[in-house]
Formats: structure tokens, sequence, C-alpha cells
């Protein structure tokens, strides 16, 4: 399906208005997974011209979207990593553990951002980071796409490394999220230590159900949206 490609528009607009010289993409990976971390990439890119075919990694084949990393990670000014662990994501819920995650990835980068584009409507950064939100910026940002490509590659590389010794969840091919070979794993072996216990596919296998954790929400707010995803078993 044809598609727009990212532009430096925002960048251009947020180095105009505010003065950033240096402007850092950033997009998430394993929010709605069951197992596995939560992983953010911040990318800083410049004005030059991105590589051909560059867009939301969701809109692109394997095959593409892996050869595209390759090309990204030389091509991009600087990037990096930052990651929430499944036993963070229980301790905090989603929206502390993106900011973990995030700040990890931006303090990571070589110069800090001036700057971010933060992929989506919710500013989960807050202060003292100065963001602009951008609905599909994975699509119309040059270095929120490349984030998000790079991070899905990062992230799935890493689930099909920890699922070495659990072969039968296929965590090479799902990354952590549902599928039916999953579902199956689960009814007939349980959560692996690399599964969030605070969400709600535990509530549909009784059998499993005692490794199940109620987060304390101390500040009333009750639980997280993504916490509460299910599964029909």
């Amino acid at each position: 399906m044809p598609y727009e490609p990212p532009t430096h528009a925002v960048e251009r607009s947020l180095r105009a208005t505010t003065g950033a010289k240096t402007v850092a993409g950033v997009d998430e990976v394993g929010r709605g997974a069951w197992a596995g971390p939560v992983t953010v990439c911040a990318a800083v890119t410049g004005l030059r011209r991105a590589p051909e075919g560059l867009t939301d990694s969701k809109l692109l084949t394997v095959k593409r979207r892996t050869a595209l990393a390759v090309e990204l990670e030389k091509w991009v000014t600087s990037y990096a990593l930052g990651h929430a662990s499944p036993e963070e994501i229980d301790a905090l819920g989603m929206t502390a553990a993106l900011r973990l995650a995030a700040v990890r990835a931006l303090e990571a980068l070589p110069v800090r951002p001036d700057a971010v584009i933060l992929d989506g409507k919710h500013d989960y950064l807050g202060s003292p980071w100065r963001v602009r939100t951008v609905i599909k910026g994975d699509q119309s940002c040059v270095a929120v796409a490349a984030a998000s490509v790079i991070a899905k590659v990062q992230r799935d590389k890493m689930m099909a490394e920890l699922g070495v010794d659990h072969a039968d969840f296929g965590f090479a091919a799902n990354a952590g999220y549902p599928s039916p070979v999953h579902k199956a794993a689960l009814a007939e072996r349980g959560p692996t230590p690399y599964h969030r216990l605070t969400w709600a596919y535990l509530d549909a296998l009784p059998q499993w159900r005692h490794f199940k954790k109620v987060r304390s929400w101390a500040d009333g707010s009750g639980p997280e949206i993504e916490g509460q995803l299910g599964f029909d078993f």
C-alpha cells in the first residue's frame, strides 16, 4: 500500500520555535505483550535524507525491517535503547515503566536532546524533558520512524534469545505477544520468569492463577488499561 514517507517537518518546527539543536525521536515496542520488557529507542537523525522505504516498523515485512534496522543503525547520528523489565512493569504499571525505559534511552545518548518527539498522543515522559507528541509519529517523523524500526528489531532479537530455553512459547515468532502457540504453552506450563504477572491473562488460567500479582495503587488511580488486557482462553 502506498504511503507518504516521513519528513523532518516536526523537527524543523522544534528547531525554529524552541532553538533546539539536538532533537530525538522516541518510540516504544512491547507495551501490549504478555512477556518480555517494554523497549524504547531514542534516535537522533539530524536533517539528512532518510533511507529509502523508512516508515513505521509495523508496516514493514520482517525481512525488510531487519535489513533497514542494520542500515539505520549506521545512518543515524546516534541512538540508544532503554528497557523496563517485566518485574518493573508489574511493580510500577505501564505508564511509569514506559517513562523509565524512555529516560534510560535518552540518558544513554552521547548528547542530551534539547527536545523530544514522542510517538502517540500521551506524554509519558513529562518534566524536565521538552516533549512534542505526534500521533502516528512513527509514520510521519523521520527520527521517530527510525526509532520504531530499531526498537522493534532489537526487542524481537532479545525475545528470540529469551525463548531459547522456552521454545514451546514461540517467543521467536510472537515476541511475547498473544498468539495461539503462546496461549497453549501458558495453559500447559504456566508463566515463565519473563512473563508479566499483573496481566489479566492469568485470570483465565485457574491452574496458574496463584502466580498472579496485584499491584498496590497507592495513588488511587486504579489499574491501567494495558495491565487489564486479557485473552479469551
